[in-house]
């Protein structure tokens, strides 16, 4: 896989137009390259390794059953 660096001087702000053809030009990629490309921003944002696998921490997360709103007296 090809290893890209972050430019952090590369960002500027941009007209519309511009924005339109930055956006016709990923949209001619494949879904498998943009994803690879939100993936690297993404870890590059959270300080993330990129080849690991990151699972999500259910223990922050808790189910609970919804209450049947549809009996009760509406205020």
């Amino acid at each position: 896989m090809k290893t890209y660096r972050l430019d952090r001087t590369a960002f500027s702000i941009q007209t519309f137009a511009e924005a339109a053809r930055q956006r016709a030009c990923w949209l001619t990629r494949s879904p498998r390259e943009r994803l690879a490309a939100a993936w690297y921003l993404i870890c590059s944002a959270y300080n993330l390794d990129r080849s690991k696998r990151h699972r999500l921490d259910r223990t922050v997360f808790s189910m609970r059953k919804h209450t049947d709103l549809e009996h009760k007296p509406s205020l």
